[in-house]
Parts: C-alpha cells; structure tokens; sequence
C-alpha cells in the first residue's frame, strides 16, 4: 500500500469534509465523522487543519473555486449570450452529477448568516470575496454588463433554491429559468 503525502491527505480531508459538512452542516458534523470518513485519527485531522472552521473554509472555498473553473472551461472561446448559456448549463450538469456541491453552497450561505450574527465576520469575509471572484469571472468571461451579470447570478441562485427543495426537472416552477438570464436582447442593453 502506497502511503499518501500530507497534500493528498489534505486533499481526501477536503474532499470528506464536502461530504460530510454537505450533508449535516457546519454544526452538525463532527471532525470524528470527517476523520472517519478518510480512514484518519481526529489527531492527524488537527496536524492537517488548526480546526472545524479550517476544515469547512477550504471545503467551502473549494466549491467556490470549482465553479469558477467550470464557467471558465464552459466559456472557453465565447462570449455574451453563448457564453452565459453555456456557464448556466454548465453548472446545471455540475450541481445534477455532484449534488454535495451544491449541498455545500446552501450550507455555506447558513453558516456565514449564523458566524456573522455572532459576530465572526472572518468566514464570512472569506465566502464574500470567493463570491465576487466568481461574479467577476462570470462578468469578464460573459462580456455582459453589471445588470446581465447580476441576472445571470440571481437566477443561478434561484436555481439553487429549486434544486435544494427537490422540485424535479419537469416541474413547472423551471420554465423559463434560462431564458430571462441569458436571452440575447439582454446582453444588447
């Protein structure tokens, strides 16, 4: 058996930490359940990572960064409406074939909400400036301007919403999802 450095182990505890933190939540997981998870001691966890708080940071900046290299690969070579199409579906596949990725986004907007009610505005900082990063990206990457852009997210998020309360692909609440974020009389403002 090959032993795996410290920046694989990293990686699996990343990787176990989307799992878990995806499914329980920041407060409902435990380190035990993500050392479990990796075949690891809470110990070694610790020599990994200062806590829970590090942990669930880089998992929820690892679905940040994620999705922005998936907008980036999707709109490889386009721009505008093209490019907003292919990112929004892009991310549609991303979220059915992973549904842990968007799990953690939803847990990761409750748990800025609860640190910073309790006046931990670090996370939240974190989480912030990954968000605008990939508004940012979407922005650049679409040629689009402030308003399309802040469409094109809104209804990214709205995605979110449908696809977290389970409503399936056929529902009647997803007609017309892409259109308003992506149609070209849109982009010709």
């Amino acid at each position: 058996m090959v032993r795996m450095s410290a920046e694989e182990r990293r990686e699996s505890v990343i990787r176990a930490a989307i799992a878990e933190f995806s499914e329980r939540g920041y407060y409902g997981t435990s380190t035990e359940a993500i050392a479990k998870r990796v075949g690891v001691s809470q110990p070694y966890l610790f020599r990994l990572f200062p806590g829970k708080k590090a942990m669930f940071a880089a998992a929820s900046q690892r679905c940040i960064d994620e999705m922005r290299e998936v907008f980036e690969k999707a709109a490889e070579g386009l721009e505008g409406a093209e490019a907003l199409r292919a990112m929004g579906t892009a991310y549609v596949q991303l979220i059915q074939e992973q549904p842990e990725r968007l799990q953690m986004q939803m847990q990761t907007y409750i748990t800025v909400a609860a640190a910073d009610a309790e006046g931990e505005r670090e996370f939240g900082e974190l989480v912030r400036a990954g968000w605008l990063r990939l508004w940012d990206t979407v922005h650049l990457l679409s040629g689009a301007d402030v308003e399309v852009t802040t469409a094109f997210l809104a209804k990214g998020m709205l995605i979110n919403t449908y696809a977290a309360m389970g409503f399936p692909p056929e529902h009647r609440v997803w007609q017309g999802v892409y259109a308003a974020a992506t149609g070209p009389e849109r982009l010709e403002k």
